[in-house]
């Protein structure tokens, strides 16, 4: 997702700012700007830190977690939720899974938060657990819905070892295997990781 003035923020998440500091528009000699967004702006990985406390933030991550061969999987436009069902259909020994559902072709319509996206159950958590998934991506601002506050998909995940990414854009990634680069933002003790992710061929 790029980053930018307007772009979508998961409610009471700090917005994306962007101001000039330097322009050559008003005679200085090259252009820099002073940015300041959430540690969970656009795409990004969840790491441990995110909900449990003294656990590794975003620069104590193994990248050779992050990055390496992963499955697409489709959800069925017409489902509210990712559900063991769902996970059921991942290959025997995958190790990192990205879920492709209707949130996806909302957001080629436009780039704005809506509050009735796509969320995995916790089900489908306790699914991915059980099948040693490492990493796990949704194509949402965040991997649950969850109206208690109490965040059971977040919890079960990293304090089972799997890494969460969120705000992927995957309308145009059609189901399949690939290559999965995933590089966070090297924020010391970082509770998030705003990331550019990449899909190639394998």
């Amino acid at each position: 997702m790029p980053l930018f003035a307007g772009m979508p923020a998961f409610p009471g998440d700090p917005v994306f700012e962007s101001q000039p500091s330097h322009a050559i528009a008003r005679g200085d000699a090259y252009n820099v700007s002073r940015v300041a967004f959430g540690t969970h702006a656009g795409t990004h990985v969840d790491p441990p830190l995110h909900f449990l406390e003294g656990a590794p933030g975003t620069d104590r991550l193994d990248l050779n977690v992050l990055n390496g061969p992963c499955r697409v999987i489709d959800v069925d436009p017409t489902h509210r939720a990712v559900t063991e069902a769902d996970v059921a259909r991942l290959p025997a020994g995958t190790v990192r899974a990205l879920f492709r559902t209707a949130n996806s072709a909302r957001w080629a319509r436009e780039l704005v938060f809506f509050g009735d996206y796509v969320a995995l159950t916790p089900g489908a958590a306790d699914a991915l657990l059980a099948r040693r998934v490492g990493v796990v991506g949704i194509d949402a601002l965040s991997i649950e819905a969850d109206a208690t506050g109490a965040f059971p998909v977040h919890h079960r995940l990293l304090g089972g070892g799997c890494l969460i990414l969120e705000g992927l854009l995957l309308a145009e990634t059609p189901p399949g295997e690939y290559d999965l680069a995933c590089l966070p933002l090297r924020l010391r003790g970082g509770d998030g990781g705003p990331a550019r992710v990449v899909l190639t061929a394998p």
